[in-house]
């Protein structure tokens, strides 16, 4: 019987695989993950009324009166965006307003402010620069954004208040001249610093 089990054993050692006698040693693996971040500068102006802002002074119901400029602000527009920055080639960006079409009329001041983002999003947000009197040059009028988004539509970002005045030097009055009326473009564009 003790020849018949050594048999046995000596058939199992020689016909039995190497790899079930060792031991195994794969009782742990890897694979990578790779994770990526898209760089996103997204921005858009949103109104449940439509963007076009009208603002006009009151004519005057009395000789002698001037035009009545107040009142003449609208706070319809907010601006929303979305950005993910770079820690080494982009930090943050800022949000830059001109008029890129038409002319403010002679006698007049158009300026706009950006309010503080109204809580509905989340991560860096830019902060207001305070108001920019409308020109043909790109001025910052938000500075500041890091990744963050604000949320879209109404009512979320940065609400936006236009004011149309009549310009403070002395004179101007006389350069007001109703065939000057205009429309203007006005583009704000969400820059890498």
């Amino acid at each position: 019987m003790k020849n018949y089990n050594l048999i046995i054993a000596l058939f199992l050692i020689v016909f039995i695989p190497a790899t079930h006698l060792v031991a195994q040693d794969d009782k742990d693996d890897m694979h990578n993950v790779i994770i990526t971040l898209p760089e996103v500068a997204l921005l858009d102006l949103e109104s449940s009324s439509g963007t076009t802002v009208k603002l006009s002074p009151k004519a005057p119901n009395e000789a002698g009166q001037a035009l009545d400029f107040s009142g003449q602000s609208n706070s319809d527009i907010w601006i929303n965006y979305s950005s993910i920055v770079g820690h080494k080639k982009k930090p943050s960006r800022d949000i830059e307003v001109q008029i890129t079409s038409g002319e403010v009329p002679a006698g007049l001041v158009l300026t706009v402010v950006a309010g503080n983002d109204a809580g509905m999003g989340d991560g860096k947000m830019g902060k207001p620069e305070g108001p920019v009197t409308l020109n043909k040059n790109a001025q910052k009028i938000i500075g500041g954004v890091g990744s963050s988004y604000t949320g879209n539509g109404v009512s979320k970002g940065h609400q936006l208040t236009y004011t149309l005045a009549l310009d403070e030097k002395n004179g101007s009055y006389a350069k007001l001249d109703f065939d000057e009326s205009n429309t203007l473009a006005i583009t704000y564009t969400l820059t890498d610093q």
